[in-house]
Parts: structure tokens; C-alpha cells; sequence
């Protein structure tokens, strides 16, 4: 799973809290209320082309401007990555103990919820 850069990270979040495919100077302008700098379109969509080079958008191509959306949500994108740090571990359930042992009371309750069903 790519890991992403500060920005890439800003386009997947306003990506994922769109409820439908963004173009570049939609994402732009959701970027500029959040940042103190602006950013030129070409810059967004250098960034929207990595992403859709990592799998992580996609394109719509069949009307201009394009429009992007993720390719997975953020809870799977976030799942495969929690999954790539734990395929690198040599020792699982040492990684696996001392991640249980860092979650509140009320994720450890959530974890037993979701293992028993």
C-alpha cells in the first residue's frame, strides 16, 4: 500500500468526504479553505495523477473537466495499510499484543464485539 505525502493525504481527505467525484479546481478550492497558501490547478493535478498511478482514484474520462474519486474508502485504505505494517512484522503477535495493549477500554470492547461475530 502507498504511503502518502502531506498533500496526496489533504486531496485523499477532501476526496473521501465528497459524496461524489471532485475535479481538479473543485479539490483546489477545498484545498485553499483549509491551507493558508494557495495552489495553482496543475499542481493538484500532478497530485491527482500520482494518486491515480498508486490505484488510489480514478478518472472519470468521458466529460471535461475530469473527476476524481477514491478507489477505496478511507477505512480500507486505511485497513491495507494497518495490514502492510503487520505482513512486515518478523514476530505478529508481539506487534499484535502491544497494539491491543495501547487501545482504550473502549476499542478493546469494540475488538472483542467485532471477533465474536
Amino acid at each position: 500500500m502507498a504511503v502518502l505525502g502531506d498533500l496526496e493525504r489533504d486531496v485523499m481527505n477532501h476526496l473521501w468526504a465528497s459524496p461524489e467525484p471532485l475535479s481538479a479546481t473543485e479539490v483546489r478550492d477545498a484545498l485553499a479553505l483549509d491551507h493558508t497558501r494557495s495552489l495553482a490547478v496543475t499542481t493538484v493535478l500532478t497530485v491527482l495523477s500520482r494518486l491515480e498511478k498508486k490505484a488510489l482514484v480514478s478518472r472519470e474520462r468521458d466529460a471535461r473537466p475530469h473527476r476524481y474519486a477514491p478507489t477505496q474508502s478511507r477505512a480500507d485504505h486505511t485497513a491495507a495499510l494497518m495490514a502492510d505494517v503487520l505482513d512486515s512484522a518478523n514476530d505478529r503477535e508481539a506487534v499484535l499484543a502491544r497494539f491491543v495493549g495501547q487501545v482504550s477500554e473502549g476499542e478493546a470492547a469494540m475488538l472483542r464485539r467485532i471477533l465474536s461475530s
